[in-house]
């Protein structure tokens, strides 16, 4: 039988960042403890907004360049989940995505869980396909036509369908 630590880590997560919250009030003062809760927040909404317009545009150039786009794309992913981290409030889960934004441990966590990651596009991980294997057929302009064959009817039978302009 497995057993899942997840719901006790949800159980108890709460309970270390509140005690966080009293050791760090003692230590420099109420007003400073949620001055530095909503400044890290709003720092985590800002990351949030960047990752956001950027993951996109340094996607498309990854794939572009002909370059696998899986570890910029777990990067930005590390980054989104962050951000979100920092705009939780509790100096546990801002700790822990402040560590996440470094680049070490990025790269450690790609070294750890980077064969997991599996990337699938139309293009697939080097651009557009060509080869044996290729699911596109590549045809030139007379090659094609939407027009009715000389029979009348398409073959049904046929794996090659007439496609209508209708």
């Amino acid at each position: 039988m497995r057993i899942s630590f997840l719901p006790l880590f949800f159980l108890v997560l709460p309970l270390l960042e509140i005690a966080g919250f009293v050791i760090v009030g003692q230590e420099i003062g109420a007003l400073a403890t949620i001055g530095l809760v909503i400044l890290s927040s709003v720092a985590g909404v800002a990351l949030l907004r960047h990752q956001g317009t950027g993951t996109v545009n340094r996607v498309r150039a990854t794939i572009e360049a002909g370059e696998d786009p899986s570890r910029q794309m777990a990067s930005s992913a590390m980054s989104v989940i962050a951000a979100i981290l920092l705009i939780l409030p509790g100096f546990i889960t801002s700790t822990i995505g402040l560590l996440i934004l470094l680049p070490p441990v990025r790269a450690l966590f790609w070294k750890l869980l980077g064969h997991h990651v599996i990337v699938t596009s139309p293009f697939g991980a080097s651009g557009p396909r060509h080869g044996k294997d290729s699911h596109t057929i590549d045809l030139d302009s007379e090659d094609f036509s939407r027009n009715t064959p000389p029979g009348g009817q398409p073959d049904k039978n046929s794996p090659w369908r007439h496609i209508s302009d209708d």
